[in-house]
């Protein structure tokens, strides 16, 4: 099963550039891209940098920054292709952002089969 993992940090938290975590980081990188586990993922620049994009009754509404008011700021995702949730659980855990920010694990939606 395919999931994405959302690396969340507290607003106060330097999540952006975590200087020693990089190598934490880049460790990680390693071990699940040698598992077969990653598929891909990125870290993202900061809320400010967001613009976000309704339409409501046919107008284009653009909001420079967040939308959503939040004490975490979604840093970063990573996709993951895992057995299970708990493989999943597994590799979220070892991931650096735990010990100090979180990461929500959320499979992809899979449609219902038809009858």
């Amino acid at each position: 099963m395919r999931y994405m993992l959302l690396i969340c940090a507290d607003d106060d938290v330097e999540a952006h550039h975590p200087g020693d975590g990089d190598r934490d980081a880049s460790d990680w990188v390693e071990e699940m891209d040698r598992r077969g586990v990653r598929s891909m993922g990125e870290r993202l620049a900061p809320p400010e940098d967001a613009t976000t994009v309704r339409v409501r009754d046919g107008k284009l509404l653009l909001t420079d920054g967040p939308f959503i008011e939040s004490k975490e700021l979604i840093a970063g995702f990573d996709i993951i292709d895992c057995a299970d949730l708990d493989e999943a659980i597994e590799v979220a855990s070892k991931h650096p952002m735990a010990k100090f920010g979180m990461v929500e694990v959320r499979p992809f939606w899979t449609p219902l089969p038809r009858s």
